[in-house]
């Protein structure tokens, strides 16, 4: 029987600890195959131990890759194979008609620059989107440009906001309560020159119109949605002026509300959810029908049925009916008609008309056509109106028949009479006259007792009840020294105006013009103090003393 070789094995999966030169070992656990490399003489043991057989040791096909990797040699160069990135260079360079030229001949070319097809072209039911909208028959059209056409307009993209007033189409700004910032799309509609109107991109200078509604358009149909503001936010706006008329940049633009999320509101007797609106006039109160707004007509041969009186109807089909239900009887609840109330009734209201009946009926009447009519003339049937019969009309009835027993003497002696009526009572059983008694007007005690303390009668006293209360006030003050000074005194009041305001000794520098008082020969005088200093030096004038020395 032959030889069974057999070569090193382990159960385990790592390479063996160590292996003669050309020595193999097996790992049952990785199924791999080592071989010793190298020696250290003969027989002597391996220097390196290297994987030559099993599991990633070499490529395999039960292994999965790294995606984009291949196994190749370094790119240019000489090597052990390795997993690696492909890179442009691993492929070689191929005409048009080859792959490898697809990125640069074939996708790098936009659609507009490749060959137009010759047959139809399907899209594997995928959309085109980002379509511009169309300016030629043959453009296609997105699905907002068809809705918008659908409905005869033309949409636009919406705004943030629109003007309320003419603006400066130039810097940012608020406009209706908006903040608008550089490159926001901004409605202008209320220009004072009305061919400013239009779609415009907010710049910090001057404003750009939108590419969707540039010069030269025609703006006939345009809508737009505002999206913000207080009065125009959440509010569609169309282009009323005609088209033909309305080219962008050159004639006047209009623009109106088409549309809004919240204009419509419920009025009375309406119900409003969502877009609907409904009549109820019960829940709600009724119906307020204004004559220049709303008109209802109810023919009677299109009503049915009956209104209950709860619900404001009569709950009958007849007159009778309705009477009895509104409990209303003729002549009971009502008024039964009358031939003289209806005449009444259609008389004008005339200031100062009389309601007089003439035989068959009733008519109006000035006031001096109904005394006549009644036969009653003023100031010969009735008393002509006076103010003094009227005051005297108030009066008591004995005082009316005293006021008529006076004489006309007896009456004029009151006729200036100011005296009160308890001074009058003082005359009860005087037998004075007039004059006599108007001397002791307001006297209010004993005569005697005042004239005894009056003062006897002096001419003097007399003189001075005629000086101002200044002057008496300024003489009571006056001591009997202080008047005795004046007596014998000659001064003028020019002299003693000379000492007016000298109140206290004072120092001060004299000159020459200064002046001082002195008696020249029984006359005082004023005496300058050069005229002084003259005399004191004159040496014909005999010795004199000043201050206790001789001069």
């Amino acid at each position: 029987m032959a030889n069974t070789i057999r070569i090193k094995r382990s159960t385990g999966s790592s390479a063996p600890a160590s292996l003669e030169n050309a020595e193999l070992a097996f790992a049952e656990g990785s199924k791999k195959l080592f071989i010793g490399i190298g020696t250290g003489g003969a027989g002597g043991s391996a220097t390196s131990i290297e994987a030559i057989g099993g599991s990633g040791s070499f490529v395999d096909l039960d292994t999965s890759r790294t995606q984009n990797t291949f196994l190749a040699a370094p790119n240019g160069s000489n090597g052990a194979a390795t997993f690696r990135s492909m890179v442009a260079a691993d492929v070689p360079s191929l005409a048009h008609t080859k792959i490898s030229d697809f990125d640069s001949g074939v996708r790098a070319n936009r659609l507009d620059q490749m060959a137009a097809p010759t047959g139809s072209v399907s899209l594997n039911s995928q959309k085109i989107t980002n379509l511009a909208d169309p300016s030629a028959d043959s453009d296609a059209a997105s699905k907002s440009y068809v809705d918008g056409v659908a409905q005869g307009l033309d949409v636009k993209d919406s705004v943030v906001a629109a003007t309320t007033a003419n603006i400066t189409l130039s810097g940012t700004q608020t406009i209706d309560g908006v903040s608008v910032s550089a490159d926001n799309r901004v409605l202008v509609k209320n220009q004072s020159t009305a061919s400013q109107n239009g779609l415009y991109l907010c710049k910090a200078g001057s404003w750009q119109r939108t590419d969707d509604l540039a010069s030269g358009a025609d703006a006939a149909g345009m809508f737009t949605f505002v999206e913000q503001g207080t009065a125009n936010g959440d509010k569609g706006f169309v282009c009323t002026t005609n088209k033909g008329s309305a080219v962008v940049g050159t004639n006047n633009l209009a623009f109106s509300q088409f549309s809004s999320s919240g204009d419509i509101t419920a009025g009375d007797g309406l119900d409003k959810s969502g877009t609907e609106l409904s009549l109820d006039l019960k829940s709600n109160g009724g119906l307020v029908i204004e004559s220049t707004e709303l008109a209802l007509k109810l023919d009677a041969s299109s009503i049915t049925g009956t209104l209950a009186v709860s619900d404001g109807g009569t709950g009958g089909t007849s007159a009778s009916a309705a009477r009895s239900n509104l409990g209303l009887v003729i002549g009971t609840n009502v008024q039964a008609y009358d031939a003289g109330l209806a005449a009444i009734a259609g008389l004008a209201t005339t200031d100062g008309g009389i309601i007089v009946g003439n035989g068959s009926t009733f008519v109006l009447e000035s006031g001096a056509t109904a005394r006549s009519s009644l036969g009653v003339s003023i100031g010969s049937q009735v008393q002509a109106y006076d103010a003094d019969l009227d005051n005297l009309s108030g009066c008591q009835s004995g005082a009316s028949a005293a006021l008529a027993a006076l004489t006309e003497s007896e009456v004029q002696i009151l006729d200036g009479a100011t005296l009160t009526t308890s001074e009058l009572n003082l005359l009860d059983g005087v037998t004075a006259t007039t004059s006599e008694l108007n001397f002791t007007d307001g006297v209010t005690s004993n005569i005697q007792t005042q004239l005894d303390a009056k003062q006897a009668s002096d001419a003097q006293l007399t003189e001075l009840a005629t000086m101002s209360s200044g002057t008496a006030s300024a003489l009571a003050d006056l001591t009997g020294t202080e008047c005795q000074i004046l007596d014998g005194a000659t001064i003028t009041t020019t002299e003693l105006n000379i000492i007016d305001g000298n109140t206290s000794a004072t120092s001060t520098t004299l000159a020459s013009a200064d002046r001082m008082v002195m008696n020249d020969a029984g006359t005082m005088k004023q005496v300058a103090l050069s005229d002084l200093v003259t005399f004191l030096e004159d040496e014909s004038t005999s010795g004199f003393d000043i201050d206790g020395g001789s001069y």
